[in-house]
């Protein structure tokens, strides 16, 4: 039998666990609030951080890497940083265990206590600015562009695979700059690399947008995000962006000689993606059968299925297959031919429906003597008939087509759970539907925080580049002045 999945519209928290553990992706570990990423998991992952990876070396980023260990006093030099991350962090104190002189087992050595404690990394910052003042002299040495492939560690007391663990993996750019100008841009530059991304490869819809001061990152200026939105109408931040001014800069006294001889504070940005964008993933396109992958991050993108009757004509098939696969390879196409025997190919049809191949090609002995192959499409779970003869083009068309659909399906669903609302009482109403909800707000954290403790909604973002409405108009809450809606949602 097939892995069968929770139904999506009785309950998406129970669905969402389900697809996640029973596609293969991902499951709990021994470690309370940590995941083990499986093999088919990580490999979503892969194409997610080699695509990345191509983006950010082409707006000239370097990768490199830094300790998971930053010691506590480094964390304390910039007071908002640490204070936005106190409650997640996990702390080395001793570096040796001993035998139980009691019992069996060991314990920690009380000898063996750290001289200064360390930091399991919630974030780099600190231990790369420590760096960077080594780094940077002189403005010649400027800019600085790095980013490292990383895992932190954020102590959460509520996990969800990949949506929210204590350990997760990541990339973190840090940036160096000798203009509030260029780090600015920076900033600017990435989140739209997010966005860019987001859209084109994983067919997800996003709003570029800013990040108001109560929901900015601890220790930047100014933050910019992608935020998406999920089949159940919450919303999820895909991706930030921030430029931290020379907070960390002054922190750290990473100065620089200008052209002039005089020393002046760097300016900053970080900027950063997880395997959040996983949860993102399965949560905006999946569906009852399981995952629904774009074709261009899927790691598998056409499974061959042959139907046959004994080893013989099996035999015979995949070399049939084999020659579909050159021309698919040719192509820059991902395939798989699945001979087993031990299974029967209905329960092929379900797995790798359940794994979310968008494409699969079914071959009988009678497709081969006419020439044609059945194929059927995941999105739309459609089955048609192609040729043979030119049947690698037909497929790439076919997948261009499916990570087209996959995109409109998710942007028409977010538009139609898009709408303005002018008054309280509407808001308190809508906000219970789902969706994202344009308002007017008076620009105070107090009414922000006064919305969130009544209806558990949040400020997304203030949009940039979507649903971009400035107005005059009066606060929902306050009846206080406005120049321009902003984006309210519940988010995960």
């Amino acid at each position: 039998m097939a892995k069968e999945v929770a139904n999506r519209e009785e309950n998406y928290s129970l669905w969402y666990n389900n697809l996640v553990v029973k596609a293969d992706l991902a499951e709990n570990s021994a470690v309370r609030g940590c995941m083990v990423i499986k093999p088919y998991g990580y490999a979503i992952w892969e194409k997610i951080q080699g695509q990345l990876d191509k983006m950010f070396k082409a707006t000239g980023h370097q990768n490199a890497y830094f300790p998971l260990f930053i010691p506590k006093s480094f964390l304390s030099r910039e007071a908002e940083h640490v204070e936005g991350f106190a409650k997640e962090c996990a702390v080395v104190t001793h570096h040796r265990l001993k035998a139980n002189p009691d019992g069996p087992g060991v314990i920690v050595d009380p000898d063996a206590r750290l001289e200064e404690e360390l930091i399991v990394r919630p974030t780099s910052e600190t231990i790369i600015w420590n760096s960077y003042r080594n780094w940077i002299k002189s403005y010649r040495d400027l800019p600085i562009l790095c980013n490292q492939w990383a895992n932190v560690v954020r102590w959460e007391m509520r996990t969800r695979l990949f949506l929210r663990t204590a350990e997760f993996l990541w990339q973190e750019g840090h940036t160096a700059h000798a203009t509030a100008q260029e780090a600015i841009e920076e900033t600017e530059k990435m989140v739209n690399v997010y966005a860019d991304f987001v859209r084109n490869y994983m067919a997800i819809p996003v709003v570029v947008g800013r990040k108001t001061e109560h929901e900015r990152f601890a220790g930047a200026l100014d933050t910019l995000c992608i935020e998406a939105m999920m089949q159940d109408g919450k919303a999820l931040q895909a991706g930030t962006s921030h430029f931290l001014g020379q907070n960390f800069a002054k922190a750290f006294d990473v100065k620089y000689a200008d052209k002039e001889g005089n020393l002046e504070y760097v300016w900053a940005t970080s900027w950063g993606v997880s395997t959040r964008l996983m949860g993102a993933l399965i949560m905006a396109h999946s569906d009852n059968e399981g995952l629904v992958l774009p074709p261009a991050i899927a790691p598998i993108q056409v499974v061959m299925v042959p139907i046959y009757k004994g080893e013989e004509q099996l035999q015979s098939m995949v070399e049939y297959m084999k020659e579909i696969g050159k021309e698919l390879d040719a192509l820059g196409i991902s395939y798989k031919i699945d001979d087993r025997d031990n299974v029967r190919s209905g329960f092929k049809f379900a797995e790798w429906e359940l794994k979310g191949v968008p494409v699969r090609i079914v071959v009988g002995q009678r497709d081969i003597d006419n020439g044609v192959v059945e194929v059927a499409r995941r999105d739309t779970r459609e089955k048609s008939s192609l040729q043979r003869e030119g049947l690698g083009n037909s497929i790439k068309g076919l997948l261009d087509e499916i990570q087209a659909n996959i995109y409109k399906k998710a942007i028409d669903f977010r538009d139609a759970k898009t709408c303005k609302v002018d008054t309280w009482e509407e808001f308190k109403e809508k906000i219970e539907e789902g969706g994202f909800l344009l308002c007017h707000w008076d620009g105070t954290s107090e009414t922000e925080a006064k919305i969130q403790e009544e209806t558990k909604a949040t400020i997304r973002c203030i949009p940039l580049d979507s649903y971009v409405v400035e107005e005059p108009g009066t606060c929902i809450y306050s009846g206080k002045p406005s120049k321009q809606r902003v984006i309210f949602a519940r988010s995960y």
